[in-house]
């Protein structure tokens, strides 16, 4: 049980403010130490389906919310700008929450609404080591700094020290794939939808946020070889615009607007193969990085805090860990072995591309619903509805 126990989370980002707030609205005394000296996002944007809204409501979270409600997902052929596919969540999916949020709003919300449950957030601590010695935590930080808790969550990320000292060393490899994000002002009047641009070896995502001021960007291409893999590497638009040139005149119109842009390699991190210790777990990408090919790096992140939060709250410690593990890591497996699945299926080349573009408009056009409900395994499925 959670009422009075002592937890520190390590990382201020989605997963780490969501289960800060579910722990202390259990009774957790909650404590964040975050590495930076400010909690601060880029210009990026997310869109979270209503698997991760349901967390959202479950915890008071979306009232607050500066989001957009998506109406649909547009693929559609990177040359001609022809519609390959409409995934009409207006139409087929009326009462499923749908959301275009900033992610800089996003953290906003999560940050005020963990401070309101009575977490406290400490800045500029970096983690050096993590130590479970079965009856408390000891976190060692940069700098010599050491705390004690009863139990730590793991929510730092790709390069998560817990992570490491549960499951050693990870061996991530390049996917050949690098991206390009960006924000632009909106010109005005663009529709509340996700639009997939797909072309040989690259795509472009592009949607409204903030009410239809600005439009996020994100332009992915394939490429041999990468160095670095932090995302916030700086990026030359000139260099964007040569490299999605051949697109249509809604993409390269779009591109042309860009004045700021960063870049990064998406490199394929493994599963973590244990999610626990004795009174340690991880979540959200420290637990199982996802490539961005599904959108759902965030909304899995607050599946992960709320299911964390709902086991330790309702289980012994020695129950609930393993209870956690099993709740979560098949389906996020499954999630992103359909995140790489649709990496494959927007680059696709020739004759292939060709075959499946008139599949998917046949389809479309005969059966709309089977196609939106292909997803219905993870959209469709409320964490919080789950029987502990």
């Amino acid at each position: 049980m959670l009422i009075g126990q002592d937890i520190a989370i390590l990382g201020a980002g989605v997963a780490g403010l969501t289960a800060a707030r579910a722990l202390a609205l259990r009774g957790a005394r909650v404590t964040v130490y975050e590495r930076t000296s400010e909690i601060a996002e880029v210009g990026a944007g997310l869109q979270l389906s209503p698997n991760g809204v349901a967390v959202l409501s479950a915890l008071g979270l979306d009232a607050g919310l500066a989001a957009m409600r998506s109406t649909g997902v547009l693929l559609v052929d990177g040359y001609s700008g022809r519609t390959v596919l409409h995934m009409d969540f207006e139409r087929l999916k009326p009462d499923a929450d749908f959301l275009l949020v900033h992610r800089a709003d996003l953290i906003d919300v999560l940050l005020r609404c963990a401070q309101d449950a009575g977490v406290q957030i400490k800045l500029s601590h970096t983690v050096e080591t993590v130590v479970d010695d079965g009856g408390a935590v000891t976190v060692h930080f940069e700098g010599g700094k050491q705390v004690v808790h009863d139990f730590v969550v793991g929510a730092d990320g790709l390069q998560s020290r817990l992570r490491k000292t549960l499951n050693g060393d990870a061996a991530p490899f390049f996917t050949g794939q690098t991206a390009w994000r960006a924000t632009v002002p909106a010109a005005g009047g663009e529709d509340q939808i996700a639009m997939i641009h797909v072309a040989a070896g690259k795509h472009v995502v592009c949607y409204p946020l903030r009410g239809g001021s600005l439009i996020n960007i994100v332009a992915v291409e394939e490429r041999e070889e990468w160095s670095d893999e932090g995302w916030h590497l700086e990026g030359d638009p000139i260099q964007l615009r040569e490299h999605f040139s051949a697109f249509c005149a809604g993409v390269t119109s779009l591109l042309e607007r860009v004045t700021e842009v960063s870049r990064w390699g998406l490199f394929r991190h493994p599963v973590a193969q244990n999610w626990y210790g004795t009174r340690t777990a991880l979540i959200g990408d420290a637990a199982h990085p996802t490539l961005p090919f599904l959108a759902q790096g965030a909304n899995l992140a607050l599946e992960d805090a709320w299911v964390l939060a709902d086991c330790l709250a309702n289980m012994p410690l020695d129950q609930a860990l393993p209870a956690y593990q099993l709740r979560r890591r098949a389906r996020v497996v499954r999630a992103i072995d359909a995140a790489t699945a649709n990496a494959r299926n927007y680059h696709l080349r020739g004759p292939k591309r060709m075959a499946a573009h008139m599949l998917l408009r046949t389809g479309g056009k005969l059966a709309p619903r089977a196609l939106v409900d292909k997803f219905g395994w993870l959209y469709d499925h409320d964490v919080t509805r789950d029987v502990t």
